[in-house]
């Protein structure tokens, strides 16, 4: 069995090799002399370039070369470390069957349980974790296949692998090897991806977080993992994205989260004809076109998406969802952190849009859409718009500029009816929000009640005017009923039926007043 070699013996053949310096990863670009001084050094590129001090280029002399200009330090050999083989880090972190860790362990979502394991030894074995554990290799040839060949959930982040040839070399003596994780290492592409496929045969789930991975070289790779599902490129160097070519077909989820992308470039994925799950958080996302579909109609692109990431990142176009609109399979989005918004600046009404925008939304932002505020989101929107659908020629001969901005709006017509003038929520300023309303509130279960008088903002929401009524009236505010008089309009009475709804979503100004009763 290959054992941890020495710092003198490895650094004879270090070039190209990974080393540790504590918890820190560097890649040796030159072994040699850095005269005036004495000894051999060696010339590494830190994975953390804030840690360097140049790019390989030291008083004058170019010894190597780096990609950021202060990745490059010169260390001896002595002060880093080569690393262990496969099998001596496994037994270093599972010294004896009593002491393997008896926690729950989670990789992609799934969960394995190793206290359900009977006989707890190197052979039985379901996970093993080895993040940051220094593995260089996989060491003598056959003897991983004959201790762990149970293993279906690997962890090497933060390795000290170089080639995809090491890892495979690894994987190929874990016949049910389904999870991988080699995220925060540093590993040369191979020249010959098909050639690993027996190795990686029966792979699901890839996590390669902050590879420093082109999609190009993700693409590359990709022949090695046939049967994958789950694919994570978090935090790469991805820009532009390549329509996958005879790979990446069985992929069901896709991360490409914390990556600068080119949006003109996102219709690449839709080549991908299983792909239930895309999450693109944080990657400046703020824009997307579905060609083959005119608005309100489907695209035959995504066909499968059902879940879609899009949070913390740059949306503030209602445009771009109704584009969203056109997946026929999305029953999920998140879409927190963006600066969408609507006409009076509440996120709940935004909320309320994007449900009233996407007809099959099942889950918005991790929570269950009832059928109930499905119904309160449309009829709300027919109310916010319908002004301006009575300017564009109502049911009759609805224009065009409002049927683009609002492709949903006949079809919540004819499951709704059209809205009644009087029920239309007035556009105002947004400025007109932060406005003091003077309120007359009227006792209508109680006449011997004098009326009252308040100023109140009109941001303020429907649930805590009914809590100041509350406390005034000594009755719980689930108890209270809503409606509002205009003191512009005689006549109609209009229902303020959403708690979460604020004073000017109602449309309430100033000299209304406000009828009370108890339900």
């Amino acid at each position: 069995m290959a054992a941890e070699q020495t710092d003198a013996e490895a650094s004879r053949d270090a070039l190209g090799r990974r080393v540790s310096c504590g918890e820190h990863r560097a890649t040796v670009r030159f072994v040699g002399s850095v005269p005036p001084t004495a000894g051999v050094w060696l010339g590494v590129e830190w994975d953390e370039p804030a840690r360097g001090k140049h790019d390989g280029c030291h008083e004058g002399v170019r010894y190597f070369t780096c990609r950021h200009p202060t990745g490059g330090s010169f260390v001896r050999p002595s002060k880093v470390s080569f690393g262990a083989d496969f099998l001596s880090a496994v037994r270093r972190e599972y010294a004896s069957e009593g002491d393997a860790a008896d926690a729950d362990v989670s990789i992609s979502g799934r969960t394995l349980e190793w206290a359900r394991v009977p006989k707890r030894s190197l052979e039985s074995l379901p996970t093993i974790l080895l993040g940051n554990c220094q593995v260089n290799g996989p060491g003598e040839d056959g003897q991983i296949l004959r201790t762990t060949p149970n293993v279906r959930w690997l962890d090497l982040s933060g390795s000290l692998l170089r080639r995809w040839e090491d890892v495979a070399a690894i994987a190929g003596q874990l016949p049910r090897l389904e999870a991988l994780q080699l995220s925060f290492n540093r590993l040369a592409l191979p020249s010959d991806p098909e050639a690993h496929l027996g190795a990686f045969r029966h792979l699901k789930v890839l996590t390669l977080i902050g590879c420093q991975l082109t999609w190009t070289q993700i693409l590359r790779c990709a022949p090695m993992w046939p049967m994958l599902e789950e694919l994570t490129v978090e935090d790469n160097d991805i820009e532009r994205l390549q329509r996958p070519e005879g790979v990446l077909q069985e992929l069901r989820c896709l991360d490409v989260s914390k990556n600068r992308l080119d949006q003109d470039s996102l219709l690449s994925l839709a080549a991908l004809p299983r792909l239930q799950q895309l999450i693109m958080s944080d990657t400046g996302f703020s824009a997307v076109h579905f060609p083959d579909a005119a608005p309100g109609g489907q695209t035959s692109m995504f066909s499968s998406l059902e879940k879609l990431n899009l949070n913390q990142n740059q949306i503030s176009e209602w445009g771009v969802i109704d584009e969203l609109s056109k997946l026929p399979s999305l029953r999920q989005l998140w879409c927190r952190g963006n600066p969408l918004a609507s006409a009076d600046r509440n996120p709940k009404t935004a909320n309320q849009m994007l449900i009233a925008k996407l007809p099959h939304l099942l889950v918005l932002n991790g929570s269950d859409v009832s059928p109930q505020e499905r119904r309160g989101a449309e009829c709300d929107y027919l109310k916010m718009f319908g002004e301006e659908w009575l300017r564009a020629g109502g049911r009759s001969q609805t224009g065009r500029g409002f049927a683009d901005r609002h492709p949903r709006y006949r079809s919540l017509v004819d499951k709704y009816g059209a809205p009644e003038e009087g029920e239309l929520t007035k556009r105002r300023p947004f400025a007109l929000k932060n406005q003091l309303l003077k309120i007359t509130f009227l006792f209508e279960d109680d006449a011997a009640m004098t009326p009252l008088e308040k100023k109140l903002p009109a941001s303020m929401e429907v649930q805590k005017v009914k809590g100041l009524l509350s406390r005034l009236l000594k009755v719980p505010a689930t108890d209270l009923k809503l409606s509002y008089t205009s003191a512009k309009v005689s006549g109609p009475e209009y229902q303020m039926d959403s708690d979460l709804k604020t004073l000017f979503f109602y449309a309430v100004e100033d000299g209304d007043t406000i009828l009370v009763r108890r339900s």
